[in-house]
């Protein structure tokens, strides 16, 4: 007996074996992190507190993942055929931290990695980026972007008025601790990034209670739809199929920079990793030192652009890094992709992706039910929008998943997902996300209009 699921010509099947793996995969995560919350939760501090043993913990769990994803061993396989690798790269790191062995909220891991590494990685693979091949791609990729935009901001109050009719109580509450207040900030969150939520924390003043409820759905709502991209990237063919969409475009530029890095490719000396460093690192200093005068200069005599992320020193240097890489795409720095560049900056987004992990915590949203729910319902909404615009321009699988999470993740999420298709796409996503991080205050702030006159 099979589940089969179809459409027209396109039919994905699952037999029960398949299902029951499936299942026992998923027992097997909340089963174990039960069991090891049981064990660790009687200390009040997290086993490892030392920031250079959680280091070594997550390379040594980044390891794990790739050498086995990598090994020709027919159950690992079959496992990471509906396990994808990059998925574990999120998720056991937070099983560690439900567990309480190490803690996402004391660590010093993610705000290092998000502000050194991550500009760095940004730099690294857009160093051999095509700007005429990603111009290429056509207007669908930016439609895609902008419709996940749209899901988003009207994927609030629509959510909003849907709730109200069944549990009125849910999308109450009186003064700072206002639902619709908290969704504001998961509104920039998702639209643009960090720094868009704290923006609309401070200017729809959302209670610290609620707020860090609201990160909780943010976090564990967003990877769940990642989660979701990820394990349709092995199915793209037959998604296209139902999109009747052609990814020639995507094809083609993902083959030139394919043959790019092949006839530059070199067995790298310590020369070339120490120029590689320098590049990344070398462009993510002199971000940091614009971003530090850029941001107080527009903050103390243009205050009115805060609500476009002009004010935010971490939009700055997001923004001011990848520029650097896209520049020096122009030079002979670009064939330094030939000895590993964008290898460095995948190691460096792993590790982003790891310490990501790191600070979720995968059963705490049982506390707040009920704002899960309204965040399943949001995203609900922007899946919905996407797949339907997707279907009436013919949108590959591809701009999908990217413009999705250009907008719900940003410079973090994006190069991801744009990666699991090939590394080489990478600087696809983060373009998209740059552009997410200069719409997401203003999104939100519509959104949350929107959000408070239906409330």
């Amino acid at each position: 007996m099979e589940l089969v699921f179809s459409y027209k010509e396109t039919r994905i099947y699952l037999s029960r074996i398949e299902i029951a793996l499936l299942v026992l995969v998923m027992l097997f995560y909340f089963t174990f992190d039960f069991l090891i919350r049981v064990i660790f939760k009687l200390i009040e501090m997290p086993l490892l507190t030392n920031d250079a043993s959680v280091l070594g913990l997550l390379f040594i769990i980044l390891a794990f993942i790739f050498y086995t994803s990598s090994s020709k061993h027919k159950g690992w396989v079959k496992f990471y055929k509906y396990v994808p690798a990059l998925l574990l790269c999120y998720f056991l790191p937070s099983l560690f931290n439900s567990a309480g062995i190490i803690s996402g909220e004391t660590s010093k891991l993610y705000f290092v990695s998000s502000r050194y590494l991550l500009p760095a990685a940004l730099v690294l693979l857009t160093l051999s980026i095509d700007i005429k091949g990603i111009i290429n791609l056509g207007p669908k990729a930016i439609i895609m972007f902008l419709t996940g935009t749209a899901g988003v901001v009207i994927g609030g109050p629509l959510t909003i008025l849907m709730v109200s009719y069944f549990s009125p109580d849910l999308v109450g509450g009186q003064g700072p601790d206002e639902v619709w207040r908290g969704m504001a900030t998961i509104a920039g969150s998702w639209i643009g990034g960090g720094a868009n939520q704290t923006a609309m924390k401070e200017m729809f003043e959302s209670s610290d209670k609620l707020f860090s409820a609201m990160i909780t759905v943010d976090v564990l709502v967003a990877q769940a739809w990642m989660a979701v991209l990820l394990y349709g990237v092995g199915m793209r063919d037959k998604i296209n199929a139902f999109f009747k969409a052609d990814d020639s475009s995507i094809e083609e530029l993902k083959e030139k920079m394919i043959d790019f890095e092949k006839k530059t490719m070199r067995i790298p000396n310590l020369t070339d990793l120490m120029i590689i460093l320098a590049i990344g690192l070398g462009i993510t200093g002199i971000s940091h030192f614009g971003a530090d005068h850029i941001a107080p200069f527009i903050e103390q005599n243009a205050p009115e652009l805060k609500k476009f992320s002009l004010t935010s020193k971490f939009f700055w240097l997001i923004v001011l890094a990848t520029t650097g890489g896209l520049i020096l795409s122009f030079t002979k720095l670009k064939t330094y992709e030939g000895a590993g560049a964008s290898k460095i900056g995948s190691v460096f987004i792993y590790v982003l992706v790891a310490s990501i992990g790191m600070k979720m915590d995968a059963l705490a949203i049982f506390e707040n039910p009920g704002l899960f729910l309204l965040g399943a319902i949001w995203m609900i909404i922007h899946i919905v929008l996407m797949f339907i615009v997707a279907k009436i321009i013919k949108a590959p699988y591809f701009f999908i998943a990217v413009g999705s999470k250009a907008n719900i993740g940003g410079a973090a999420s994006a190069p991801i997902v744009a990666s699991a298709f090939h590394p080489s796409l990478a600087p696809v996503g983060v373009l998209l996300a740059v552009l997410g991080y200069a719409l997401g205050t203003y999104g939100a702030w519509l959104c949350a209009i929107l959000m408070r006159g239906v409330s």
